[in-house]
């Protein structure tokens, strides 16, 4: 572990698998105190927590459905009771429902709303009275927010390019208050929501440096927003791609 983030308090949604599991873990091993949620993922939640604290860190799993804005707001209200604040949101959770727009269901263009974008103006809104001048606000974008790239994710284009909107106009309406706002946008990476072998076998020729990203690759950047040296990045939304827009 290291101390680059000693004595800070983060919340991360989505905390207990794929980029968010590693998020967390970062973080973690940065020094902060890492609180995460998770929808249904117990068994993993409960090892993450066990690793991190075997480590010598502090870390607390809280069960919280993101389309449920009760649960979110309890989850920043619990996370903020355990540790006595919240220095670090990490708006992370997100799901991915794919179909074409002639049979898309409007139940899972609502769902996908609720939890890809309600879920991240909820979080910030809650946490705000925990979070003094200093303060990180990091969400989870995509760059289908700029291209598609695949049939079937109009719908989930759509609110990664509402989470970069509203990064921006967060960091606006944040920075005079000393917090920043910033967007990573993760291109392919090798988790469990881009599919299985055969589409990532399509998508790895689209990016030129010839693989998909790691989930720690990505928790990098993360740690790098909520560290002390991106003071002046605010309102950005930062691709980590291989090339994948270039």
């Amino acid at each position: 572990m290291t101390d680059t983030l000693n004595k800070k308090v983060a919340l991360v949604t989505g905390g207990s698998r794929g980029i968010g599991a590693a998020i967390v873990r970062r973080l973690a091993s940065e020094g902060a105190a890492v609180a995460f949620t998770y929808a249904s993922s117990v068994t993993q939640a409960r090892a993450i927590v066990e690793e991190i604290q075997a480590a010598g860190g502090k870390a607390l799993a809280i069960q919280a459905d993101s389309a449920d804005p009760e649960a979110i707001t309890r989850a920043v209200t619990e996370t903020a009771q355990a540790f006595g604040r919240i220095d670090i949101l990490v708006s992370n959770a997100g799901i991915l429902i794919r179909d074409t727009v002639d049979d898309y269901d409007l139940a899972d263009f609502d769902r996908m709303f609720a939890v890809n974008v309600k879920a991240v103006f909820v979080a910030v809104q809650a946490v705000l009275a925990h979070m003094g001048e200093g303060g990180r606000i990091i969400t989870t974008g995509s760059v289908v927010a700029e291209r598609s790239g695949f049939p079937g994710t109009s719908v989930y284009s759509m609110t990664k390019g509402a989470v970069a909107a509203m990064t921006r106009g967060l960091a606006r309406d944040l920075g005079p208050r000393g917090i920043t706002v910033n967007a990573i946008q993760p291109g392919p990476t090798e988790t469990d929501m881009n599919g299985d072998e055969s589409m990532r076998a399509l998508t790895r020729p689209l990016i030129p440096i010839g693989r998909l990203g790691k989930d720690l690759e990505i928790a990098s950047l993360v740690a790098y927003l909520a560290g002390p040296e991106a003071a002046f990045v605010n309102g950005a939304a930062l691709t980590i791609d291989g090339g994948y827009l270039a």
